[in-house]
């Protein structure tokens, strides 16, 4: 059977005929040896034909498709024009050999060619790997070498493109900065409150927050000159006339040391480093707000964006997180204390960064594990919305968040909170109203039916399916009725449509079948008699 190779090179297709070889010395040592040589080779080896692309985007799509699996028109087309013909009804006496066993099935499945790609094919496309610009007329090595350089490029660049709308890399980094800097203004703080603290001691005391002591600090200097017509201005720092006035009084009979001129600049200095970091800092959390609710809306707003951050930071990227089950979630940034336990045999970690939560503070004592496990439910839910959906809402984090609400109130007064279909058929009903989308409010309440039926609801479903046979039932039955006595009354006898409900609301009422055999029986001898 001849032998045929597909080669796919930067430039374009080749196709290569492989003879002189039978099926007994294809795995012998002496033919891989053959292939580096170029007189060997190309006494078994012959070029059929050539299909160069023509340009550098058409290359970029067959290598796409290549890598892909997938057929493409110019594929086939080249394949059909220099193959044989195979005659209907006949097998064919040639196989094609091909380096992605995918792309050879689905040749195979569209043309019906015999494909192969097995180790013998694979040392074959070494070789033309190696000679393919001496088997082509007209081709520089250097061509090829620009070929396969630029069509690598581009292949790198589309498969490492991304969105612009989500850069959760953004995120990731604005955390730890985050993270950072608050670290670094608190120390930074305390060593401004240490140094001023020897000048104008009494000033820790009445301000605690570190911003506004680096302020006041910077606006103060040296305490000996704070005066009375200083008031107002300190009073805009502040924010109020009392704290105003009492700083203004313990820098009268302040029990501090005097300092130097070059210590109170240098003072100054730092304290506007701290007032500067303090106001980037707030810049940042205002910047990261606006890049959680652009990538991952709806985990934002189940946990807030500061959490939802740390939760996408820890794991790698919004993807990761996607794919991991809320179990993982649920303990994301406890692993230390996890495989501490699994070593000590001792008792879990039932939360990780999930414990920042506003949710598992409010829960008691004895509910926060449960807590922390129906809001990691909850998250996992949230953020995989967030991946794979196409339009950016924030509907389902606001229904998840109160069902975490309803939760709460659950564990704490025992109100029973709402099924999941219900919630996610509302939220499928808001967006469409909100969207205007009329027509298309049908199929997603469809769709969450199924959703919700596979995970936790399939016994209520069950129920009211069954529910709603049974009413179709009565209501069928009651049809029939109605048609029976119409009929009855048309026909004049008036007689027969009243014993018919008496039975009925008899049997009902009075649970004894004897005595509606009874009743039944004396009406039945009373017709006799007359």
């Amino acid at each position: 059977m001849a032998l045929y190779v597909l080669f796919e090179s930067a430039s374009g297709y080749a196709l290569f005929h492989a003879y002189g070889m039978d099926e007994i010395a294809q795995n012998t040592q002496a033919v891989r040896d053959s292939v580096v040589d170029l007189n060997r080779f190309g006494q078994v080896v012959k070029l059929v034909a050539f299909s160069p692309f023509s340009s550098a985007m058409d290359a970029l799509n067959q290598c796409n498709a290549v890598s892909e699996g997938i057929m493409t028109d110019e594929l086939r087309n080249f394949l059909e024009l220099n193959l044989p013909k195979v005659k209907e009804g006949k097998k064919a006496k040639f196989s094609l050999g091909v380096a992605e066993p995918k792309v050879g099935s689905q040749i195979s499945e569209v043309t019906k060619i015999p494909c192969q790609s097995n180790e013998f094919v694979l040392e074959i496309l070494r070789g033309v790997r190696l000679h393919f610009d001496k088997f082509i007329k007209d081709l520089k090595p250097t061509d090829l070498d620009k070929a396969q350089l630029g069509l690598g490029h581009s292949y790198s660049r589309a498969k490492v493109k991304f969105n612009v709308n989500r850069v959760d890399n953004m995120v990731i980094q604005a955390i730890f900065l985050l993270d950072t800097l608050d670290k670094d203004i608190n120390s930074f703080s305390m060593r401004v409150r240490e140094w001023y603290g020897y000048h104008f001691p009494e000033l820790m005391k009445i301000v605690n927050d570190n911003y506004l002591y680096a302020k006041i600090a910077k606006f103060v200097e040296n305490k000996s000159e704070l005066s009375e017509a200083q008031l107002p201005a300190l009073e805009d720092i502040v924010g109020d006339e009392d704290k105003a006035k009492e700083i203004v009084e313990a820098a009268k009979a302040s029990m501090g040391q005097d300092i130097s001129p070059i210590d109170l600049i240098n003072v100054q200095q730092f304290a506007q480093r701290v007032i500067n970091l303090s106001e980037y800092r707030k810049k940042l959390y205002d910047y990261l707000v606006t890049k959680m609710n652009d990538i991952a809306p709806n985990l934002a707003s189940l946990i807030g964006e500061v959490v939802g951050a740390r939760l996408i930071s820890h794991a790698g990227s919004l993807t990761n997180l996607a794919k991991c089950p809320a179990s993982t979630l649920q303990i994301l940034g406890a692993e230390k204390a996890l495989f501490r336990a699994l070593k000590t045999k001792g008792n879990t970690p039932k939360y990780g960064l999930i414990f920042h939560s506003s949710f598992i503070g409010r829960a008691s004592s004895r509910n926060k594990g449960r807590m922390a496990r129906y809001l990691a439910n909850k998250c996992s839910i949230a953020s995989r919305i967030d991946c794979f959906s196409e339009t950016s809402t924030t509907v389902f984090g606001e229904k998840l968040r109160e069902q975490v609400e309803e939760r709460l109130d659950f564990y704490d007064k025992g109100v029973a909170p709402r099924k999941n279909l219900d919630v996610m058929k509302s939220a499928l009903e808001s967006m469409t109203t909100d969207d205007g989308d009329k027509k298309n409010e049908e199929t997603p309440a469809k769709k969450s039916k199924k959703k919700k039926s596979k995970a936790d609801d399939v016994e209520v479903m069950d129920v009211d399916v069954s529910a709603d046979l049974g009413t179709e039932k009565k209501k069928k039955k009651k049809y029939k009725l109605d048609e029976d006595t119409a009929m009855e009354v048309a026909n004049g006898d008036d007689q027969n449509v009243t014993p018919k409900s008496k039975k009925k609301k008899q049997g009902k009422d009075e649970n004894g079948d004897v005595k509606m055999g009874t009743e039944s029986k004396k009406k039945k001898k009373s017709k006799i008699v007359e």
